[in-house]
């Protein structure tokens, strides 16, 4: 799995075509215009730590920046409406997270999308109001799979047996995409994710990365995915090796 990840962000990062043969950019020539990288997508450092007095697991990562100050512009629909995240990808199984799927990298992300809110269990802003909150930083998992249509080679799989393969928290969309509540921190140049022990099947094994990513939402081509990968800012690692674990406190 290591290496299947590393190939395709290593592709995206040296500008190389995909695996199949096509040329992901030259694909897709105008469609979709990323947010503009800044400071706050500059990954410096990352960390998972388990606090075992609390069983818990803490995702972070570091920014040259201020972390979650960069946010995407709103596109004024779902179509097109872009996605922006920092996403750890991680060795982790789809049954570990509630995913009933045999294969796809299992990444916790943070993601901001003005255009929409798939969080309609939890109400981030405290509004009242469960379905306005989309722009604020807030968790997912969501279970990636390549895919040469989009210039990233990644997007996030789907499926349409919702009720069957995706947990209870899930928002609905036909894909793998859930939205646990986890608790999102943003303090200073550091973005946190507070993650239950137990919502990863009780593992401390696994192996994680780092990366800063745009996404868009595509829900009237049928040549592209539904959600998928369009340009990476940063990968920790620089090859997307999965290279750190866990860290006991």
């Amino acid at each position: 799995m290591r290496f299947f990840l590393a190939t395709f962000f290593l592709l995206l990062l040296t500008g190389a075509t995909s695996l199949s043969g096509c040329d992901p950019a030259e694909a897709q020539p105008q469609l979709v215009t990323p947010t503009t990288a800044t400071a706050d997508l500059d990954l410096t450092a990352a960390r998972v730590r388990y606090i075992e007095d609390l069983g818990l697991l803490v995702f972070e990562q570091d920014v040259a920046g201020t972390a979650g100050a960069t946010r995407p512009e709103a596109a004024g629909q779902v179509d097109g409406a872009p996605v922006l995240g920092y996403v750890f990808p991680t060795t982790l199984s789809p049954s570990d997270v509630g995913f009933r799927a045999d294969d796809g990298i299992v990444a916790l992300a943070a993601t901001s999308h003005p255009d929409f809110d798939d969080t309609p269990l939890w109400d981030e802003d405290h509004s009242g109001d469960y379905a306005d909150d989309g722009v604020i930083f807030h968790s997912h998992w969501v279970l990636l799979g390549p895919d040469d249509r989009v210039p990233g080679g990644l997007a996030v799989l789907e499926t349409q047996r919702i009720a069957e393969d995706l947990p209870p928290t899930a928002p609905g969309m036909p894909m793998y995409l859930d939205s646990p509540g986890f608790s999102v921190v943003l303090s200073g140049n550091t973005i946190r994710l507070l993650v239950p022990l137990d919502r990863v099947g009780g593992r401390t094994d696994f192996q994680f990365d780092a990366v800063a990513a745009y996404m868009e939402v595509n829900q009237g081509d049928d040549t592209r995915p539904l959600l998928g990968v369009y340009e990476v800012y940063d990968v920790l690692s620089g090859d997307l090796s999965l290279p750190y674990t866990v860290a006991s406190e």
